[in-house]
């Protein structure tokens, strides 16, 4: 089956750090830009970041200087690390491909990115 595994989510203070991971399962991630995104209670799919499969990144401005992704395809993996957590971080994180360039992510057109996972939790607390 394609998809990703994703993990790394948990329970944090306000100020913490967090590293998430998505892992591809049954394809390799070298032609594919990886996105993460995250869905809060209450409210719409948000894009957080992405990377090409050139090694571009783009992240939403809520995150800039905050979280950092990266991916290594020897793993077939792309991580989110994040750090100066924020309670309104709080969300299930996921992430999905499309082939080479972020430009659904970036068109905010999520429909058509494949292979997404069941998610991550992230809490951050007070």
């Amino acid at each position: 089956q394609l998809q990703f595994v994703e993990s790394g989510g948990d329970l944090v203070q306000s100020g913490g750090s967090l590293r998430l991971s998505c892992a591809a399962s049954g394809f390799t991630l070298d032609y594919y830009a990886i996105g993460w995104f995250r869905q809060a209670p209450g409210k719409e799919r948000e894009g957080v970041s992405c990377i090409s499969s050139d090694g571009a990144t783009y992240y939403a401005d809520s995150v800039k200087g905050r979280f950092t992704i990266s991916r290594d395809n020897a793993e077939n993996t792309v991580y989110l690390q994040m750090n100066s957590l924020k309670p309104e971080d709080t969300a299930v994180y996921y992430c999905a491909a499309e082939r080479y360039y972020c430009s659904g992510f970036i068109g905010y057109d999520y429909n058509g990115m494949d292979y997404w996972g069941k998610g991550t939790r992230v809490t951050v607390s007070f």
